[in-house]
Parts: C-alpha cells; sequence; structure tokens
C-alpha cells in the first residue's frame, strides 16, 4: 500500500476572518505538502480566541501525521498561540532560555531595548523545540507533531523551509490532464462512472469559460501509474465520443 502521510493547518488571526488580512500561506503550504508527497487534508481558520484554538489543535493533530499553525506567536497582547499550544499539550507556557538569550542579544546588537513585549516572543511549552527564523530572529516551535510559525509569509515560509526536510514524507501523487470542450452538465454523469470504476484515483473537473464558450479541465491524480493510465485512457476515451457524437450532430 502506499505510504500516505497527512498535513492540516490552523490559520489564527481575527484580521483573517475580518479580512484585514489576506492569507496568502494556505497555497504555499498546499504547494510545499504536494511537492514532497504529503496530502494537506484540512485547513481551519480560527480566532484569537483560546479555547477555539485548543479545540482546531486537539482534533487535528489527533488525524493527521502533521498539525502547522500560523499567526499568533508575535509580541502583542492578541498573539496567545503560545500558551493557547501549552493548554491543548496540558504544559507550562514560559520563556524558553535559548530563545531569550538569543533575542535579548539580538536587539542588544540593534541598540534596540528589548522589552517586554518583545520578551512574549520567547515564551512556548515547556520542552518545546525551535523553528528556526532567519528573518526576524524570533523562532517558531514544534512540539510532538505540531509546528507552530509566524504568520508574516516571508517568515512563515522561511521557517516551512527548515521543516520540511525534517518530515516524513509519502508517496507523491502522480497527475495527468485532460482537456474537454463540454461543461460539467454534459460530463457529469459520465464522470461519476469512470471514478467509481477507478476508486483508487481523484478525479477532478475544473469548469472554464472562454470567448463564450465553457469547457473543462479534467485532472485525474493517483499514486500507481497504472491507475493513472487507466482512469486517463477512459476520461479520453469519453470524450473522444462526446466530440464524435456532437460532430455527428448528437450536440
Amino acid at each position: 500500500m502506499p505510504d500516505i502521510v497527512t498535513a492540516a493547518m490552523i490559520v489564527i488571526g481575527d484580521e483573517i476572518l475580518s479580512g484585514r488580512t489576506k492569507d496568502r500561506n494556505i497555497g504555499h503550504l498546499a504547494e510545499m505538502m504536494t511537492a514532497v508527497g504529503i496530502d494537506l487534508a484540512e485547513v481551519r481558520i480560527v480566532a484569537d480566541d483560546e479555547a477555539a484554538i485548543v479545540a482546531a489543535v486537539n482534533a487535528l493533530r489527533a488525524s493527521n501525521t502533521y498539525v502547522f499553525t500560523t499567526g499568533g506567536i508575535g509580541p502583542t497582547h492578541d498573539d496567545i498561540t503560545a500558551e493557547s499550544m501549552a493548554k491543548a499539550f496540558g504544559l507550562p507556557c514560559e520563556y524558553d532560555a535559548k530563545a531569550y538569550a538569543m533575542l535579548a542579544a539580538h536587539y542588544a546588537e540593534r541598540g534596540m531595548e528589548f522589552t517586554e513585549a518583545r520578551k512574549r516572543m520567547t515564551r512556548m511549552p515547556r520542552g518545546a523545540e525551535h523553528i528556526d527564523n532567519p528573518v526576524s530572529m524570533a523562532p517558531g516551535f514544534h512540539i510532538e507533531n505540531v509546528y507552530v510559525m509566524a504568520g508574516v509569509p516571508a517568515i512563515f515560509q522561511a521557517m516551512l523551509d527548515t521543516v520540511v526536510p525534517t518530515l516524513k514524507t509519502g508517496t507523491k501523487l502522480l497527475s495527468a490532464t485532460i482537456q474537454c470542450p463540454f461543461g460539467e452538465g454534459t460530463i457529469g454523469d459520465r464522470l461519476a462512472a469512470i471514478q467509481k470504476t477507478h476508486p483508487d484515483t481523484i478525479i477532478g473537473s475544473y469548469p472554464k469559460y472562454l470567448d463564450g464558450k465553457f469547457w473543462t479541465e479534467l485532472v485525474v491524480r493517483a499514486r500507481s501509474q497504472t491507475a493513472l493510465e487507466a482512469a486517463r485512457a477512459d476520461i479520453a476515451g469519453m470524450v473522444d465520443g462526446l466530440v464524435a457524437a456532437r460532430d455527428g450532430g448528437a450536440y
């Protein structure tokens, strides 16, 4: 059986839910996970609310290989992710000595005060391991299968680059694309029958509209080349049959 590794993502922040900030991290994580053969199974967006964060973390870490969170580890009062993670794992949240020393030196070198707000960025659940932050120094952290990272896209991406090489990866999904000159209403029943015939594949249907005409891009995905090709051949045969019927006056 193919090795299937799954991930979930929790995007934390009132600013995402209000629309003040537009998320740019979900798509990046999805692309990175797909590239290494990890299935991104679910994404949740939660408010800056401890109970909501704890509930999401505990639900998703129990059902996925990995959980990634973004947001809520900055210096302000509403950055409550560290405390929430500690509560989810039943651990104390405390100033991490290594992070504290690193940030104290960082701000001293820049001639800036190491304020109480900045010290907040060194808090994490006891025993958590650092995720390096090459952009602004303040580390993320991971505990068990949960990886806690910044919400700023440049920092999130840099942190993720350090995390991905350490992950267990699965069998990558293969894919094939078939262009279909018909809309979903015409092909829907036929495509459903093909999907049923090929349960080891995932068949996606993506409607398009161009120059006054509807058409559909069909994508079949599988972890086996044999399964992929069998489904692709049936889909191509369906499209060829519909084209022949159209050209013969049936459509």
